[in-house]
Formats: structure tokens, sequence, C-alpha cells
């Protein structure tokens, strides 16, 4: 982060001098198991450190006490709230998630991002219920097609469900995009092509996260977790930017 960007949860240079998110209470009052208790109605995997890994990248500055210890308040669990949403339904890196953060911070941004709304009642936090999976109706309302839209892109393997039959909040923006190519006379079934080099690009990220997450037992296995989950979404990021640049290029030729 640069030396213009305030750091996560302190004051910024805008007018009222208060970073994101605003009309949320600064007051330290919570230990990390408190906040993690917040987070975990939420974010069942979150775990101390995870977030002390994000306190690590700067995307959240808790209070210290006098003996040591880390303190939170309402709105460093709401900043923690907003990056493990991004992460997991966006699947978006963290550098990404920072750049985000000091947008709303410097009031850049107009309207929050989804995944980072902020309830209050009487002053307390209310953390909302996460849908981190949709049924077939759910994600034909989220991403504006019909149910057999999805049907169709389920039976061509496009979209892949799980055991329970539930869809991952990621595939949202698949299926809208499905849309919008089906009426350019790209179909489903040539969706299924494009699915499967995804994959390929998935198992080569799997590969090289591999030594990271290998850790599995001991004090540094958690942290471990949190940065092999760090790599991997930026990992799909660069590749993800390769592969637009390729087929910007590819176009070009066309032209």
């Amino acid at each position: 982060m640069s030396s213009n960007t305030a750091r996560a949860g302190e004051q910024t240079g805008d007018g009222d001098g208060e970073s994101w998110p605003p009309g949320v209470s600064r007051v330290p009052t919570m230990s990390i198991g408190s906040a993690l208790g917040i987070l975990q109605r939420e974010f069942p995997a979150a775990s101390v450190s995870k977030i002390r890994f994000l306190e690590e990248q700067g995307l959240v500055s808790p209070r210290r006490t006098p003996s040591g210890y880390r303190s939170y308040s309402q709105s460093d669990v709401e900043r923690l709230r907003f990056v493990l949403a991004a992460q997991r339904d966006s699947f978006l890196p963290l550098k990404v998630i920072r750049d985000r953060l000091a947008e709303l911070d410097a009031g850049l941004a107009a309207v929050s991002p989804p995944g980072a709304r902020v309830v209050t009642e009487d002053g307390d936090l209310v953390v909302a219920a996460g849908r981190a999976r949709y049924t077939t109706a759910q994600l034909a309302e989220a991403s504006g097609r019909t149910e057999a839209d999805i049907e169709a892109l389920v039976n061509a393997g496009v979209l892949v469900a799980d055991a329970g039959g539930k869809f991952p909040g990621a595939l949202v923006p698949v299926a809208k995009f499905a849309g919008e190519l089906a009426e350019q006379g790209i179909d489903e079934r040539h969706l299924r092509a494009i699915r499967i080099a995804a994959e390929r690009q998935v198992d080569l990220i799997e590969q090289v996260i591999a030594p990271v997450r290998s850790v599995r037992s001991g004090p540094s296995s958690a942290g471990a977790r949190a940065r092999a989950e760090s790599m991997a979404a930026d990992l799909a990021e660069t590749l993800a930017q390769v592969h637009t640049a390729m087929l910007r290029a590819g176009a070009d030729r066309l032209t």
C-alpha cells in the first residue's frame, strides 16, 4: 500500500476524516476471540490466524491494549467481513480488495459493493446471514436468467452443483454472462469448453500452492492455509488478465 493510502481502520484525509464504513463504532471493545465469534456466524472457516494474516496485509488495524493484546471495534469487524465476503463470493485477490477498501475510505466509491452492507441497530453491528450456496431458482433470480436456462447450463456441464444440489455464489456471474453470450449465438455447448480450460488453470494453481498448503499441523497450519488462499486468488486474477490479453490480441488479428 502506498504512503498516500490510509491504513485500514485509521482516519483518512477526506472531509470528515472517517474511514469506511461510516456510522459504525470505532471504539475498540472486542478481543480477537469475540471478533472471530461474530465473523464465524457467516464465515465458519474463519480463524484467529486468518484474522492476523489480514492484519499483516494491512486490511485491518485493530488497536492494542497497554498489555499488547489486539482490541477490535465494530468497524474493524465489518472491514474483515468485507474482505472475507470478497474472497469467498468473488474470489478477489487481496491487492484488489485493498484497492476497493482504499476507494471506499477516500469516498470514491458511491455505493458499497455487494457483500459489504453495514447494518446497525442501536449502534450495534448486525451480521447479515450470507448466502454461500444458491438453489436453481435463487441462481436464476440472482443472474437474471430463467430456471430453464440454468438447467440447460447444468446439463451442458457449464454449471456444476454440489452434492446437495446447490451452486456457489461465484457462479452467478457465469450464468449472467452466459445469457449475454447466448444473445450473440454462443450457447452452452461452447461454454463447456471454456469451463474445461478454466479447470485446467485451477489445476495449475493447485500445483503452485500445494507446498504452502501442505503444512497441516502445528501453530503455523492456519497461517499456511490463509497464505495459500491469498496465493490462489492472486494467481487466478493474474491468469484471468493473461487470458483477457490473449483474447484481445487474437481479436485484433481478426480485424
